[in-house]
């Protein structure tokens, strides 16, 4: 059996690469939603429980942590959620599998990003990212955490589908806190699920954390051409908005004032080095028009169903 918390793109898709494969899943979220499928059973419980969620991990090969909390309350939600999930694993000599990404580099010269990068965070999200990760090193679980980019896919949420896509949709012009020509790795959400399915029963993976397969770096205003080029629409017109934006109206807005925080991602080029993975565990990324294809059938069935 494998605990899956969380039913977010990459949970629902870990839970359905497993379920496929024959695998029972239990998936936990707190209104009990996730795919369905006979192979996945589906609980509403809080993952900051640490007692319920030990419970539900029993007899569970893996756990994994595909948590998404409020983004403007990281520092609230995420630790007693952490520190569940690694005391459910611990209980059930489960591995602990964590989805993880990139804060915890904070800025890099020139905005490449290896595994052995410092992990060298200024901003809160970062500090969080991090001190999680220690904790479930510190804990003796089994653990390794899979660190991606940006996402794409259907679901997914990040810069394509808050900035571009709504542009794109209502066929008006894009304006984006960041460079929009700055190099700038994404990452597939099924190529996330993929790296931690694949890595959980590697014991080579166990007690490191490895970057998830990732296409080659593209700019902001290339991926938005290339998605208008898929899909037979007139090219989106694409404008950076000055780094002062969101810092100014971080002051009244919270969630702008998380996203300044991570700004830097933005503003400079920002490359994920996924080479290391790729070698060692023969993982390919998935080329980038799949993710692309896959979000614009997912839009088309959106706007079908609202009409």
């Amino acid at each position: 059996m494998h605990l899956i918390v969380g039913s977010g793109p990459i949970g629902s898709t870990v839970a359905r690469l497993l379920a496929d494969r024959g695998e029972h899943v239990r998936m936990v979220t707190r209104g009990g939603g996730g795919p369905t499928h006979e192979l996945i059973e589906r609980v509403a419980a809080d993952a900051s429980d640490t007692g319920r969620l030990t419970r539900l991990a029993e007899g569970a090969e893996v756990v994994y942590n595909c948590a998404n909390p409020k983004y403007t309350e990281w520092t609230r939600l995420w630790f007693p959620m952490n520190d569940a999930m690694i005391a459910a694993a611990k209980a059930s000599g489960a591995v602990y599998a964590i989805t993880g990404n990139l804060y915890g580099y904070g800025p890099q010269p020139g905005g490449l990003m290896t595994e052995h990068s410092p992990l060298a965070a200024t901003g809160r999200k970062g500090r969080v990212r991090n001190k999680m990760w220690q904790d479930a090193l510190d804990s003796g679980v089994r653990t390794f955490e899979a660190r991606a980019s940006d996402y794409l896919g259907a679901g997914a949420v990040g810069v394509f589908s808050s900035v571009l896509l709504p542009a794109i949709k209502a066929g008006r012009a894009a304006w984006g806190p960041g460079d929009m020509d700055a190099p700038h790795t994404f990452t597939y959400t099924g190529d996330m699920a993929r790296t931690l399915v694949e890595l959980a029963r590697d014991e080579r993976a166990w007690g490191r954390a490895w970057h998830v397969p990732s296409p080659e770096a593209i700019s902001i205003r290339a991926l938005a051409d290339r998605y208008c080029d898929l899909t037979g629409q007139p090219r989106l017109k694409v404008h950076g908005m000055p780094r002062f934006v969101m810092r100014t109206a971080g002051v009244a807005v919270p969630m702008a004032r998380e996203m300044a925080e991570m700004d830097y991602q933005f503003y400079a080029p920002f490359i994920l080095d996924s080479s290391l993975t790729e070698r060692t565990f023969g993982l390919k990324p998935t080329p980038l028009d799949v993710p692309l294809h896959e979000t614009a059938a997912a839009a088309e069935s959106t706007a079908a169903r609202t009409m």
